[in-house]
């Protein structure tokens, strides 16, 4: 980040004060289209894309040099699946059955990798059908999984528009868990209607084979509710045409729709639901990620969540004991993270752009923190960010109510 990128974002922040952005009335006419990696800046996505929360899509130069665009993809573009089988087979993988609705999601069970191959291979055989289902390889920790034998370089390059990447940052930092994903599956396989956890950015790289997205802006889903409340599981169902079923759909926009070809990179901004299905047999790398710029964002989503929490068990308030502790481990549990683990991230995040900044002012000897790609003027922008949400936190009378005796660092 450039000190001319770094004085734009703060003004923009600045000007919002408490607020969050607001949500867009209806998407964009297109989706722009990046052509040339040696044309396009970091700054000119932070300013054109990043920063306003809208969606772009990168052409396949930017993952020309991909080991797995070179490995697991066949002479005429199709998955590897020989290559994928000897290289992975034993690997155990997350597998979900796109036929089935359970809630807003489908039903996932684990398999050893060589095990979904043999379906795969069936179901192409069977004329994409197969007794067992339409199965949808999702959310595999392949990275993680595989530290000892596959280095993150031998798959992809992560690019730098993507590396201010404190979700990943904190969880690598705390060895536990990471938000990198391999998706793969037949054509006909697709993901429900959703929004990414924690109100997180995301970015899609197809190693091969088509998908196609349908986009809405943030606020565009609240048009979309059912008469109780409750979102769509498919936004193609014509159910959705019922006004009795669905008093307010004839107001939204229609979703932006976009076909995302092999080797294409999509971003996806905060807070957009989306909808996603594979024209063809896919394979697709996607992260989850977390920066200053959407930081706001997941802090409101997670005092949303806080409050549903605690919406369910009111009737218990009185009769419980430790009731708003007990909310917190509800939380946790649903959303995977809750107001103490969240003060830990803004916590080890801080510390490293601190590290960034002495170290730049000559304050001894630190090694390198974070993606040194981005600089101090980054370094010095989320540490605005984090200061500005962390002040929010601690005034939180939820949050007051958390046991901070424990925390290496009290939150005054």
């Amino acid at each position: 980040m450039d000190r001319e990128t770094r004085a734009l974002a703060e003004k923009h922040f600045r000007g919002l004060g408490a607020r969050l952005p607001d949500g867009v009335c209806g998407p964009p006419g297109r989706v722009d289209f990046i052509e040339k990696p040696d044309a396009f800046s970091y700054a000119d996505f932070f300013k054109g894309y990043l920063l306003p929360n809208v969606p772009c899509v990168f052409s396949s130069a930017f993952t020309e040099g991909w080991g797995s665009r070179k490995h697991w993809v066949t002479p005429d573009g199709k998955p590897d699946l020989d290559y994928l089988l000897r290289k992975y087979g034993d690997m155990v993988v997350p597998v979900a059955n796109c036929g089935v609705q359970e809630y807003n999601a489908n039903p996932k069970e684990h398999m050893p990798l060589r095990e979904y191959i043999s379906y795969w291979k069936e179901y192409i055989q069977g004329n994409y059908s197969s007794p067992k289902g339409c199965l949808y390889l999702k959310d595999w920790h392949l990275c993680r999984d595989s530290l000892r034998d596959t280095s993150v370089e031998d798959v992809y390059s992560l690019p730098v528009y993507f590396s201010s990447d404190w979700l990943n940052e904190y969880w690598d930092a705390i060895n536990v868990d990471d938000y990198r994903f391999i998706y793969m599956g037949p054509t006909g396989t697709w993901s429900p209607f959703h929004a990414d956890i924690f109100r997180s950015f995301s970015w899609s790289v197809n190693i091969c084979g088509r998908k196609k997205w349908l986009l809405f802006p943030p606020g565009q889903e609240e048009a979309l509710r059912d008469c109780h409340g409750s979102l769509p599981y498919d936004v193609t169902s014509p159910t959705l045409l019922d006004v009795r079923l669905h008093p307010a759909c004839a107001r939204c926009s229609p979703p932006l729709e976009v076909t995302q070809e092999a080797g294409e990179m999509l971003f996806v901004p905060s807070g957009w639901h989306h909808q996603v299905h594979n024209l063809e047999d896919t394979i697709s790398i996607n992260h989850n990620w977390v920066n200053g710029c959407n930081l706001a964002p997941m802090w409101h989503f997670l005092q949303q969540e806080l409050h549903a929490v605690q919406r369910e068990i009111s009737e218990w308030r009185d009769a419980m004991p430790d009731w708003h502790h007990h909310c917190q481990v509800i939380m946790k549990s649903c959303t995977g993270i809750n107001y103490k683990e969240f003060y830990h991230f803004l916590k080890v995040i801080a510390e490293r752009r601190i590290l960034t900044l002495a170290k730049e002012m000559g304050a001894g000897t630190v090694g390198s923190v974070g993606d040194s790609r981005l600089g101090t003027q980054q370094a010095a922008f989320d540490v605005s960010r984090i200061t500005e949400v962390l002040a929010s936190l601690v005034a939180n009378r939820d949050f007051q109510r958390v046991d901070t005796s424990t925390f290496s660092l009290q939150p005054e």
